[in-house]
């Protein structure tokens, strides 16, 4: 069977918590902690960084330091996990949803502008598959329009956009290290402080409303309770697992784009002939090899190659039922304009296995079977 995900481990990881049994301290904030946090800091030129217990908690310090309150609307697209939206519903936000692009399924930036009200408070692009959105744009109006800009860079870890680190390039960046991404500790992420405004407040957040961290670094002599918050930071064991990860992150990246560009190079035939579509890389735009997807014809066709796949002993999945078309969905939120692409591309796509032990081999399997299926 070739899997569709194997997370990674590198081999290191047991040698880090091994020194974390050694020295009997496992909480949060601690050697592990902070080694990530500077890892992000340097590789994202971001200007501050603080590792949280995912990236579900990483975008809801965000609505917290934007100060979302009820009846604030957030604009972002429909196409994505459900924590987008979730964050800034549980502050009592609205959110307003835009279509996608048709070729990188990111938000359509050209529609941004018609959905902005006077209760809109920020604008959430998603990189779809670690590649960006356009952040040109966006900035633009958000600029316009005083709006604030937090990216869910959740898959985004690695990638950029014009030399730009995904994630440090709005106000506030999330990354996700669940165990589905390039790297991985289980459960974990991380929050990209962009804007130094909110960099102390996000410390106090993070550490349930408390100026502990400002107390560890010995600028007050105790600490006390200052603010609403959480226990948002995850412990030091979760980082030292994630920093074997982090240490080797430009080997693993390498690794994948060779993978991803083997996959696009063989299923390029397929897409000249129009039976699938395969990814589309705006020029500016550095992928980070996430994920590889082909679209197909409809619904049914998609059914039917992942039972053909299955019955070959490859594993594929696809994912994200449009938000607006839940329950919640509906109950929180409303989509602007015309759903012509996200629905539609939802059901078109299909992911294709691709993790750092998958080997070059099976890559071939993968691209000869689905060649197969269309009788090539």
């Amino acid at each position: 069977m070739i899997q569709f995900n194997i997370p990674l481990v590198t081999g290191k990881e047991m040698h880090n918590i091994a020194i974390l049994l050694n020295k009997m301290k496992f909480c949060g904030d601690a050697e592990f902690t902070k080694l990530c946090n500077n890892w992000i800091k340097e590789k994202t030129g971001t200007n501050a960084a603080l590792l949280t217990s995912s990236c579900t908690h990483a975008l809801e310090m965000a609505a917290l330091l934007i100060n979302i309150q009820p009846g604030d609307e957030i604009i972002m697209p429909s196409y994505t996990f459900v924590s987008t939206a979730n964050a800034f519903v549980l502050r009592g936000a609205k959110i307003i949803f835009v279509d996608i692009r048709p070729d990188t399924l990111n938000i359509d930036e050209n529609l941004i502008e018609n959905a902005i009200s006077s209760r809109t408070k920020a604008i959430v692009p998603v990189h779809y598959a670690g590649v960006s959105c356009e952040m040109d744009t966006i900035l633009k109006i958000a600029k316009k329009y005083n709006l604030f800009v937090i990216e869910d860079a959740a898959q985004g870890v690695m990638a950029k956009y014009k030399n730009n680190s995904l994630g440090a390039i709005g106000d506030i960046g999330c990354f996700s290290f669940h165990e589905t991404k390039n790297y991985q500790s289980g459960e974990g992420g991380a929050i990209l402080i962009n804007n130094p405004s909110f960099s102390e407040r996000a410390e106090i957040i993070r550490e349930k409303g408390t100026d502990r961290s400002k107390f560890l670094r010995g600028q007050v002599d105790k600490y006390s309770w200052v603010d609403i918050g959480s226990s948002y930071l995850p412990s030091d064991l979760t980082a030292a697992f994630l920093f074997a990860q982090l240490e080797v992150a430009d080997a693993v990246n390498t690794a994948r784009i060779d993978l991803w560009d083997q996959y696009y190079v063989g299923l390029s035939d397929l897409a000249s002939q129009g039976k699938i579509e395969i990814p589309f890389i705006p020029v500016g735009c550095k992928h980070n090899a996430h994920m590889f997807y082909i679209k197909l014809k409809d619904l049914t066709e998609r059914h039917r190659l992942i039972s053909f796949l299955k019955s070959n002993q490859i594993q594929t999945v696809f994912h994200y039922i449009p938000l607006h078309s839940s329950q919640a969905g509906k109950k929180y939120g409303i989509f602007n304009g015309e759903d012509v692409y996200t629905t539609r591309e939802s059901e078109r796509l299909l992911r294709l296995p691709l993790y750092y032990e998958l080997t070059k081999d099976q890559v071939c399997i993968v691209i000869e079977k689905v060649c197969e299926f269309f009788n090539v």
